[in-house]
């Protein structure tokens, strides 16, 4: 059997018959390497795993039975998940991981955002031959888009403080995943299809997921042997590889030199990167957001994610009025003014901590939340963009002045939820910010760049107006990734989180309104149709909502919705939720999506028989 110089893509017996080529052979899949079943409930205990893959979960799950510990469990699946939801998150790339410490009580979170380059500025996405901001399109597919990797520093960092397993072993399963390979499906084939245009201006992307020059088939098993040998390299060496080593050397050579097709239909811009950058990361451990909802304990991570201070102050915000299952619109109507009026606050004040002076206390304080909520009423929505409020001097009004319009983000990520029977929790969203990055595979490495960088205001949102989230050299930018844990009377009852760019934090924030506020049960909140506020003058939601009867409600208090946009797959989806919820007795509930991106898979250890 001939391997492909990246992937190799190996077929069902169901799949067409072919010609072999030197880079492909086919033959049919053992049984042994398809995907466990999937399921979207499991209730059980000693331990659970959720995400938005049977085959990730699976580790996780066979990591906790040969004892390791949530931490361990969350970093086998992680790494899972970069063999196969390469398109959302991989070693190439960042996330925030937050973590329930059974043993002191205690929730701590790593911040390990991707960070600018030493070279960047705020103007870097500035054209200096127009004077004008350069387009998407021009910056996300090219090395200037690419951010310093944090994930393999995340993965250590946590492992150090409170895993039980090294990396080493934590690599193993998913090295062995990576090498063997997983069967393709449809959501993996509609991923690359919507990517394909991209992936073809560079050679490396090309060969590691376009084998044979062709979509991958569904049936077909698609095998990383590259990645397999980077976490080879990973387990060795450990992330030094990444930072100090030859694949870190490798990263820095692709961004500044991204190998472009000869026919490729643009010209990559090279990006900032040097290896100094690589050698000066840092993961960093950071105090969890904290706030309070009806005597629950609410935990999420901090700037420089925004999540934990716009879901905490949209909750603050929310407990000043009493959400009911009978009166469901006036209850969405209430979510969705809370989201708007964070989202406001959120724009003008959250950014990097240590470029800005972020009022994280003051945006979760109580008081600020009383007087943002006096601007919701319950016979009419509220105009967007909402200017926003200072949450160092609240009072009645907010500051004058039209709010900023909402800057672009990617809606690619993935989200996982461990536990294990000692009790500790993991909530970990990670991320290469949209669906396939920058479209950039590290040659002979098996994994694609983030575009991260992109998530920085490319100029100022509202002119004369100080902007938090302007390129600089290391900075993080802005994030709205918020894993979170709710905790009752000191010990975990939901962690939950999802991926979806600006969306996780409604997401996230809808979610808990429908679990603790409308009474569905844990399944059901997930399940139930979405809507996004994020102070625009739309409100985007899905075809489900579209078709239920608050929707005309809800308009006739002033709103106006509109079809999602394609996210993870062509279909209209908000968010892809993975979610754990806590009964006596070491009882676990673990939930993922039942249908949204072609459905997840949630596994426990001992199952609970129906």
């Amino acid at each position: 059997m001939t391997v492909a110089p990246a992937a190799l893509l190996v077929a069902s017996p169901l799949a067409p018959t072919a010609t072999a080529s030197p880079s492909t052979t086919r033959q049919k899949t053992p049984p042994s390497l398809q995907p466990p079943p999937k399921q979207a409930v499991a209730v059980g205990s000693g331990g659970a795993v959720s995400s938005v893959n049977p085959y990730a979960t699976q580790i996780g799950i066979d990591v906790l039975r040969h004892g390791g510990n949530a931490v361990d469990a969350a970093v086998a699946t992680a790494a899972a998940l970069g063999v196969v939801e390469p398109y959302s998150a991989g070693v190439g790339g960042g996330g925030y991981f937050l973590f329930y410490d059974a043993r002191t009580g205690k929730v701590h979170s790593i911040d390990g955002r991707e960070t600018g380059p030493a070279r960047m500025r705020p103007d870097s996405f500035i054209d200096p031959s127009t004077g004008k901001a350069r387009s998407f399109d021009q910056v996300v597919n090219s090395g200037l888009s690419v951010g310093i990797p944090g994930t393999p520093a995340t993965w250590q960092k946590a492992l150090d403080a409170w895993g039980t397993f090294s990396l080493s072993r934590t690599l193993r399963p998913a090295t062995r995943l990576a090498d063997e390979g997983f069967v393709v499906n449809a959501q993996f084939r509609a991923q690359t299809e919507m990517n394909e245009s991209r992936f073809r201006d560079f050679t490396s992307t090309t060969e590691l997921f376009l084998p044979n020059g062709s979509l991958p088939v569904v049936g077909d098993r698609l095998r990383n042997p590259d990645l397999a040998d980077t976490y080879r390299q990973l387990a060795r060496h450990g992330v030094d590889a990444m930072y100090h080593g030859d694949i870190g050397r490798d990263v820095v050579s692709t961004v500044q030199n991204p190998p472009m097709s000869a026919d490729a239909k643009h010209l990559a811009l090279p990006g900032l990167m040097e290896r100094s950058d690589l050698s000066a990361y840092q993961a960093i451990l950071r105090e969890p957001t904290h706030t309070t909802y009806h005597g629950l304990q609410v935990y999420s991570v901090a700037p420089s994610s925004s999540g934990g201070t716009t879901v905490g102050e949209a909750l603050n915000i929310l407990e000043n009025f009493r959400l009911s299952p009978a009166d469901t619109v006036q209850a969405l109507h209430h979510y969705m003014e809370a989201s708007r009026i964070a989202f406001a606050d959120r724009n003008r004040w959250v950014g990097d901590p240590a470029f800005s002076d972020v009022p994280t206390r003051q945006l979760l304080a109580k008081e600020f939340a009383r007087d943002r909520a006096r601007l919701i009423k319950s016979t009419t929505s509220l105009i967007s963009p909402l200017a926003p409020g200072d949450p160092r001097n609240p009072s009645e009004r907010s500051d004058p002045g039209a709010g900023s319009p909402e800057p672009y983000e990617g809606r690619s990520t993935t989200h996982l939820v461990a536990s294990d029977r000692w009790g500790n929790v993991v909530s970990y969203t990670l991320t290469i910010e949209q669906t396939g990055g920058s479209g950039i595979a590290v040659p002979g490495r098996g994994f694609l760049l983030n575009n991260e960088l992109t998530d920085f205001d490319f100029t100022p949102l509202t002119a004369g107006v100080p902007d938090p989230n302007l390129a600089g050299p290391g900075k993080r930018p802005r994030s709205s990734i918020c894993p979170t844990m709710v905790l009752r009377d000191g010990r975990p009852l939901i962690a939950v989180g999802s991926p979806g760019g600006a969306t996780i934090i409604t997401t996230v924030l809808q979610t808990l309104v429908n679990r603790l506020d409308l009474g569905m049960s844990l399944s059901a909140a997930v399940a139930a149709p979405r809507i996004s506020q994020r102070n625009s003058t739309t409100t985007e939601a899905e075809p489900a909502f579209l078709d239920s009867p608050e929707r005309s409600a809800l308009e006739g208090l002033g709103e106006h919705f509109v079809l999602a946009p394609p996210a993870f797959t062509p279909a209209p989806e908000i968010g892809a939720v993975a979610a754990l919820e806590f009964g006596s007795a070491g009882r676990v509930t673990a939930v993922a999506e039942p249908l949204r991106r072609g459905g997840g898979s949630a596994m426990v250890v001992h199952e609970t028989p129906a």
